[in-house]
């Protein structure tokens, strides 16, 4: 005599339900962050009730009993699984294991790509000195006139000189600020998202970048004051240009990644190289955002050039030692 599905299920339920019960309300009350709170034995109940969850959903698939018992059971392990296996971090938890690992990692893996990045910054710098050098009408071939503000060759050796030493007031220090963090963010957001059309918006964008830099070093050099106008450019420089090679970097290693996708398909290995780009471009905000700081307040309140360059020396061995020392947790 064939038993009736409904009396099946009823029965499977009563034999079970306490059980799913008790596993329902420890999940709630983990849910709700109540897990301080719960005793050693509820905390070491769950894994069993889990388990034991999971092979009633099992039997109940394997005899067909009614789509509400499944679907609740199904629920049910669904959320036993993530409290026994799933990652329960806070945002503070999970912003700290950003800093502490994921970044630096990160940054370490496209280590290649950053030297290429570098690269076309570096040689862009050293054409547009030379050529600035030979004639300064080239001067505004590589810089716009609204960047230039007034720092052309037409301006006088002590109109330059103002421009590195002259003192501003506290609006225009966060209006400059806020205009030059816009600018570099600007660079370094297109110089990633650009990266995918094989490579080469990004090379044009760091080479662009580096010959604008070679172009106003020519001009303050011709002046007798490239000392001067080093330490006013790297007291922030160190940190946004570096900031703007990683961003390089990581659109180098997505377009070589579209290109090049290796033994893997291409959408799987865009995808990671995706997720490491999209890590390092985070961190590049935090470190324009220390950049534009630097930027806009401390190269305008501090005019002592050795000073300066000392900024700029610990800020170089700070990013240096955090990206590149190793680790003991490093993959």
């Amino acid at each position: 005599m064939t038993v009736p599905l409904t009396l099946k299920s009823h029965r499977f339920r009563a034999e079970r339900e306490a059980d799913w019960r008790r596993l329902d309300a420890l999940l709630a009350r983990m849910e709700r962050g109540g897990a301080g709170r719960m005793s050693d034995d509820e905390v070491t109940a769950i894994p069993v009730l889990y388990r034991s969850a999971l092979s009633s959903l099992s039997v109940a698939r394997a005899i067909s009993l009614d789509q509400s018992l499944i679907a609740y059971l199904e629920s049910l392990c669904t959320r036993g699984y993530f409290c026994v296996y799933g990652t329960r971090t806070t945002l503070a938890g999970r912003i700290a294991a950003f800093f502490a690992g994921a970044w630096p990692a990160a940054v370490r893996e496209l280590w290649r790509e950053t030297l290429v990045s570098a690269a076309f910054m570096i040689v862009g710098t050293i054409v547009a000195f030379i050529l600035t050098r030979e004639s300064p009408d080239w001067f505004y071939s590589f810089v716009p006139m609204d960047l230039a503000g007034g720092r052309g060759p037409a301006a006088s050796t002590q109109e330059l000189r103002d421009t590195l030493f002259g003192s501003h007031g506290g609006d225009g220090l966060a209006f400059f600020s806020t205009f030059l963090f816009t600018h570099n963010a600007q660079i370094s957001l297109l110089a990633f998202a650009l990266g995918f059309a094989c490579c080469l918006p990004t090379a044009f964008l760091m080479t662009y970048n580096g010959l604008m830099l070679g172009a106003f070093l020519s001009l303050f050099a011709q002046r007798g004051l490239g000392f001067e106008f080093g330490g006013w450019v790297l007291i922030h420089g160190v940190t946004e240009l570096f900031a703007i090679t990683l961003a390089g970097a990581a659109g180098f290693r997505i377009g070589w990644t579209l290109a090049f996708p290796g033994e893997r398909s291409r959408l799987d290995a865009l995808a990671e190289a995706g997720r490491k780009a999209a890590i390092v471009m985070a961190g590049v905000v935090v470190m324009l955002g220390c950049a534009g700081l630097l930027e806009g307040v401390a190269r305008q309140l501090i005019t002592d050039t050795f000073v300066r360059y000392g900024i700029a020396a610990a800020s170089a061995f700070v990013w240096l030692s955090y990206f590149y020392l190793p680790r003991r947790d490093s993959p």
